[in-house]
């Protein structure tokens, strides 16, 4: 059931609400799903009942995407200002140290969950922060890039090319491996929602400096990589198990950026394996 729920957080211009919109079906542990950079909760919605076989899952628009509302003005999109509205997301909902999984920015977001100790383990699928600066460069490129695409084409053309399998993939083919299995109802949400998303040119100048550099202990970490990611290439994920050690680092076969829609099962599999 797609619910939303607004609390109230600090900003410099003092105390400021966010409201936030979620889906949330299950039972069992809470499970946190955060999507990628100009997404929506429903890039998880492939996986969701697989998931809520087993556990609680609260799939979120995060701030300035989706259905949620932006930041309050003044407050950054960086991650000393989204971790700790992500766990008063958590407070609100009567959610203690939930289990987290994260795609993308999202991957980034739950891996300092984390690292801060706020949640009981971490499932991260393709996590930003584990790039060279040409890679980073590349990536930001790649997603300025469809962000103008998604703006400047009129939403009949979206619909139209969304009918077919190659239009499928020019919309969505840099983010999945197997574009023309996503439906064309998906495809059109998702790229209206990169289209209008207000937290996207902030996010990305405040991910211009970031690279994930701490090591997690304290909690269990599951670092995914599709192998046929395209925006943040799979030889990051080595890079990542050697900043994480402890890590368990998993290879997905035949799958892309957003590698949900590619292989439900086995990214289910995946993220539950992670929690147990």
């Amino acid at each position: 059931m797609t619910r939303e729920i607004s609390f109230t957080v600090d900003a410099p211009q003092g105390p400021g609400v966010v409201s936030v919109r979620y889906e949330r079906r299950g039972g069992g542990d809470p499970l946190l799903l955060l999507h990628g950079i100009g997404h929506h909760w429903q890039a998880w919605r492939p996986v969701l009942d697989l998931l809520a076989a087993e556990r609680d899952v609260i799939a979120v628009d995060l701030p300035g995407f989706g259905a949620s509302s932006a930041l309050p003005e003044g407050m950054a999109y960086d991650l000393a200002s989204v971790v700790p509205v992500l766990d008063g997301l958590c407070t609100a909902l009567d959610v203690d140290r939930p289990h987290v999984a994260g795609n993308s920015l999202g991957g980034l977001l739950a891996l300092e969950l984390g690292r801060a100790g706020l949640v009981r383990s971490v499932t991260a699928l393709s996590p930003a922060g584990f790039w060279t600066e040409g890679e980073r460069r590349y990536a930001f490129g790649t997603l300025r890039a469809m962000r103008a695409g998604a703006r400047t084409l009129p939403v009949p053309l979206v619909e139209r090319l969304s009918r077919s399998a190659a239009g499928r993939a020019a919309l969505a083919g840099t983010i999945y491996a197997r574009p023309g299995r996503r439906s064309p109802e998906a495809v059109v949400a998702e790229t209206l929602a990169l289209r209008e998303a207000s937290g996207f040119d902030q996010t990305l100048t405040a991910g211009r400096d970031v690279l994930f550099l701490d090591d997690i202990r304290h909690v269990p970490v599951t670092i995914a990589w599709g192998t046929r990611d395209r925006l943040l290439l799979p030889r990051q994920g080595p890079r990542a198990k050697r900043v994480v050690p402890a890590a368990r680092l998993v290879r997905l076969p035949g799958c892309g950026h957003v590698p949900m829609n590619d292989d439900p099962a086995l990214v289910a599999r995946v993220i539950l394996d992670g929690s147990r």
